[in-house]
């Protein structure tokens, strides 16, 4: 039996990719500690391509739809610098009016919250001095019992020595994480504003590398397969804040309506929140009804009645057709993206699931009408 070079690439193909996938299920602990390993220190590359990707989504409206226009056909070498400048003036002030509407109730609250503990301490106090009036027979137990008081004061001298050093240490740790912390913000963000000036060079740099290293047909493949997986990632960012701009608009408008304080502060949370797909929103419902019940139980009842009532009309209306069709991906779908990215990876893979469920459901919705068309079937 005689092979020619085609199936015996194939067949080296093969057996390299069989003797990969043994070592990795055999050695899988080595490989995930080396994955960790490479994922730390790339983390700041990494995270600043993910802030270069979501500022490119509001850099590419303001160059486009404002500047372009604005300059006609005539395009100055300075447009790409204004249009960022522009961009991070624009995300600096959201971020900065949030602060300036969350912070303030915020301390408010937070202050708030402490008259109401100091008040439920003292009815406390009272209602034990009330119990320990009326029954007799508490006080008797407590005479039973007996203290060695030189024992309790050596454990905890030994207590706060022990956790003199742990604080110590603690202190030392969270002071290193916070430096790292803003040196790895900084590189990403240095990194980020690289990509975003030198976006188009360094695309034509990866499709040079593509078509130099693959083959034409699998390189054309690549890139069709990379233009999409961007087209739904970015329609995705769009769809996932407009969805949320509309829940907390509908939650202030609501809450104003019905004369609920803290609505303008629960609203934004709920805003934010919203932004982790489908569930985020109940994190905000959560700290919403925490206020509420501090001020009144009744409005707290009211407010999560509203948010049940504004909850099923959003997921059943607002975020399949907002977030779903911008990513050309059924309702169904979308549940089942959020289901099993919120189970792998958290927070993150609930983000990151539905684009990349919707890149495998339009290429296999693409494969399978091409194999229709080939036997020439239609179903119906």
């Amino acid at each position: 039996m005689q092979f020619d070079r085609t199936v015996m690439r194939r067949l080296m193909a093969l057996i390299t990719f069989t003797l990969l996938l043994l070592a990795l299920l055999l050695r899988f602990d080595r490989v995930l500690a080396a994955f960790r390993f490479l994922t730390g220190i790339l983390s700041p590359f990494l995270i600043g391509g993910a802030m270069a990707f979501i500022l490119n989504v509001l850099m590419r409206f303001i160059e486009e739809r404002l500047l372009v226009p604005l300059f006609k056909k005539r395009r100055p070498k300075y447009l790409r610098a204004l249009s960022l400048l522009l961009t991070l003036t624009v995300i600096t002030v959201l971020i900065l009016l949030l602060l300036l509407v969350v912070l303030p109730q915020l301390t408010a609250t937070v202050a708030g919250l402490g008259a109401t503990i100091s008040a439920g301490v003292n009815r406390l106090v009272l209602w034990a001095e009330d119990q320990f009036a009326s029954n007799p027979q508490i006080l008797q137990w407590l005479d039973t019992l007996e203290f060695d008081w030189q024992k309790i004061l050596n454990s905890a001298l030994t207590f706060l020595r022990s956790g003199a050093g742990s604080m110590l240490n603690s202190t030392i740790t969270a002071a290193k994480s916070v430096f790292n912390g803003f040196v790895n913000f900084f590189v990403a963000f240095v990194f980020a504003i690289y990509l975003l000036t030198q976006k188009e060079k360094l695309s034509l740099q990866c499709r040079k590398a593509l078509y130099a290293l693959l083959p034409k047909r699998a390189a054309d493949r690549t890139v069709e397969i990379a233009r999409l997986t961007c087209r739904v990632f970015m329609s995705f960012i769009t769809g996932q804040c407009m969805e949320a701009v509309i829940l907390g608009a509908m939650f202030f408008v609501s809450m104003t309506i019905f004369r609920m304080p803290y609505a303008l502060l629960v609203s934004c949370l709920i805003a934010v929140t919203a932004l982790i797909p489908i569930v985020g929103a109940f994190i905000g419902c959560g700290v919403g009804v925490f206020l509420l019940l501090l001020v009144s139980p009744v409005k707290a009842l009211t407010f999560l009645v509203l948010f049940l009532v504004l909850q099923q009309l959003e997921g059943n209306l607002i975020y399949p057709h907002v977030v779903g069709s911008s990513v050309g991906l059924p309702s169904i779908w979308v549940l089942a993206a959020v289901s099993i990215g919120g189970s792998l990876l958290g927070v993150v893979g609930m983000l990151v699931f539905i684009p990349l469920t919707s890149v495998a459901y339009t290429l296999f919705r693409e494969f399978v009408y091409r194999r229709l068309r080939e036997r020439k079937l239609r179903i119906r």
